[in-house]
């Protein structure tokens, strides 16, 4: 990195820390700090919503999903306009109504108050280790390709996020992350414009897009009924709708960002705005990273991404063997480039025997370039068992640091750190304030002022702070961790949404039937999880993660259902003649 890069990077980064602190000094009572003075516009909810999801992972990990496997984890994000509908119907004016600080406070007014601790214990598991992991992807992939300490990372990441949003609260994160998803989605444009520029010269944008589908990387609707498949357009449909609608209905980090809003409208137009444009945007970024899965049919690329992963094995006995399998990978690279000219040339004619031909030869040659680098993952576990083999999450880092000018690569390094920055603060805030009005006030006896639990709401957004650093200094890379976000959040979402679907639509059914099947649900999915998921390698799972949402809705919602039942059959007096 150049000095340019650096000057850009830390600038970005100090602008959104001291702004943020600078716009919302003197946060004085529970409703300013939490819920932001209920002043935010819908824009403000909109932005806020989209960049609490769009974390580093999203930035970091989604290119190189598309690298790999193409654009069919755009389906994943089907569910999502559904799941909104609902949310501005049913949650909002609900949420709104009732004047809640937090999404659980009206489970106990709906059931008890052992049911809103259960809920609201859920949801910090879950959002506890997802705040460590957004810290973590940052940090591990820069740490390998810059060099970096991974821990300094951590804590540097970590620290700027907690002066902000310590000082602040909802306001300081909403306000941020509207310069935040500028920056990201600035920078995110800029890239994919450099990479149809270094591209050569007879390759528009059009016949990108056929290269990129002979690879088979455009193939985004799959209508595959088999449920171990883990993107169809039924499992996002389906079980992306509970996802989302758990997790913006249910989850404090999303509930925050629209109780903030100055109207039920403001709220319900921000999450409408998130509806619209959510799926074109991720679209977008799995766009970039099929356009650098061409960049790479002309230029060469690594065998594995990872450098840490390369230098492991160089530095091993298994030395030469890994520069034979890249000595067989320069040859293979210089034969893909002249079946992906001749596919060119078959297009330009319009030759479809041609074209088929060509098209079957670049098909032969990735398969090839697969098997390549499968072995290279070999041999590196074989001569490094603990450093990481897979790579997806490195490569779109990779192309930015080797291929992109100075002062974009100091751009691009501060969207993957403002997307930390971003989703992390939205987690601490949620953290914060589920820990503090939910569980502290709720369980604490006497009378204390608004002044005692904004102080609260600090200290235990530090508290959490502290705890995501950690968790991000004892990680360890997923199969790909925008997945391990989304399988976390799965694990837990669907029960807590039926517990909320129960509170909304099954009025018969009461707190002791709910809060003891939400208990038996957790533990049935963690089971299912580890037997049919978990134990698998990726793409050979029993099933899809997403089904955890819906098995875990369902669940809840039967079981509650029979426990009640049984309860009022026991209650019932016998009948006598």
């Amino acid at each position: 990195m150049k000095e340019l890069d650096w000057f850009i990077l830390a600038g970005t980064l100090l602008f959104i820390v001291i702004y943020g602190v600078w716009k919302t000094k003197g946060s004085k009572n529970v409703d300013d700090y939490v819920r932001g003075g209920n002043n935010s516009k819908w824009w403000t909810i909109g932005l806020s919503v989209m960049a609490t999801q769009a974390s580093a992972i999203t930035f970091l990990s989604t290119p190189g999903q598309a690298f790999h496997d193409g654009m069919g984890f755009v389906q994943f994000y089907f569910g999502l306009p559904f799941a909104m509908i609902i949310i501005c119907m049913v949650f909002v004016p609900l949420y709104h109504r009732m004047k809640v600080y937090t999404a659980y406070e009206f489970l106990e007014g709906r059931f008890d108050l052992k049911t809103r601790s259960l809920a609201a214990v859920l949801f910090l598991i879950q959002r506890g280790l997802a705040a460590g992991i957004t810290i973590f992807a940052p940090s591990i992939i820069l740490s390998a390709v810059l060099g970096w300490d991974l821990r300094t990372l951590n804590i540097i990441i970590g620290t700027l996020v907690i002066i902000y949003t310590v000082s602040g609260g909802t306001k300081a994160v909403s306000v941020t992350q509207k310069q935040q998803m500028f920056i990201i989605m600035t920078g995110m444009f800029i890239t994919f414009f450099f990479i149809l520029g270094y591209l050569p010269s007879d390759i528009t944008f059009s016949k990108a897009m056929k290269i990129a589908g002979a690879s088979n990387k455009l193939n985004i609707l799959n209508f595959d009924l088999d449920t171990s498949s883990r993107y169809t357009i039924w499992s996002g449909i389906t079980g992306g709708l509970f996802l989302f609608l758990a997790y913006f209905g249910t989850d404090q980090s999303q509930v925050q960002r629209y109780l903030s809003g100055k109207s039920i409208r403001e709220s319900q137009l921000g999450l409408v705005f998130n509806a619209i444009f959510k799926i074109p945007m991720q679209f977008f970024i799995l766009l970039v990273g099929v356009m650098v899965f061409v960049f790479y049919q002309y230029n060469p690329s690594p065998l594995n991404f990872n450098p840490s992963a390369t230098q492991a094995v160089m530095e091993s006995p298994l030395a030469d063997d890994y520069r034979l399998l890249q000595e067989g990978q320069i040859a293979l690279e210089a034969e893909k480039r002249i079946a992906q000219n001749k596919f060119s040339s078959a297009l330009e004619i319009k030759e479809f025997t041609a074209v088929e031909e060509a098209k079957m030869q670049i098909i032969r040659i990735n398969q090839k370039d697969s098997t390549n680098r499968v072995a290279a993952k070999s041999l590196i576990s074989q001569a490094n068992s603990v450093v990481e083999t897979n790579d997806k999450d490195y490569v779109f880092i990779h192309f930015i640091l080797n291929n992109l000018p100075t002062g974009l690569v100091g751009l691009l390094l501060a969207v993957i750190l403002s997307a930390a920055m971003s989703s992390t603060a939205s987690e601490l805030n949620a953290l914060g304030t589920i820990t503090a009005l939910d569980l502290y006030k709720r369980n604490r006896t006497g009378v204390f002022t608004e002044k005692h639990y904004v102080k609260a709401s600090k200290y235990f957004t530090l508290l959490w702070g502290v705890v995501a650093i950690f968790i991000a200094c004892v990680a360890n890379l997923f199969d790909n961790l925008i997945q391990l976000v989304n399988i976390i959040g799965s694990i837990f979402y669907g029960n807590v949404l039926g517990i909320f679907l129960i509170a909304f639509f099954f009025k018969f059914i009461k707190g002791n039937a709910v809060f003891f099947a939400a208990i038996i649900t957790q533990i049935i999915i963690c089971i299912i999880y580890y037997y049919l998921i978990h134990i698998y390698p990726s793409g050979q799972e029993k099933l899809g993660y997403l089904w955890l949402n819906f098995f875990g809705a369902a669940l809840v919602i039967i079981i509650s259902f029979v426990f009640e039942a049984f309860d009022r059959m026991l209650k019932k007096p016998l009948s006598t003649n």
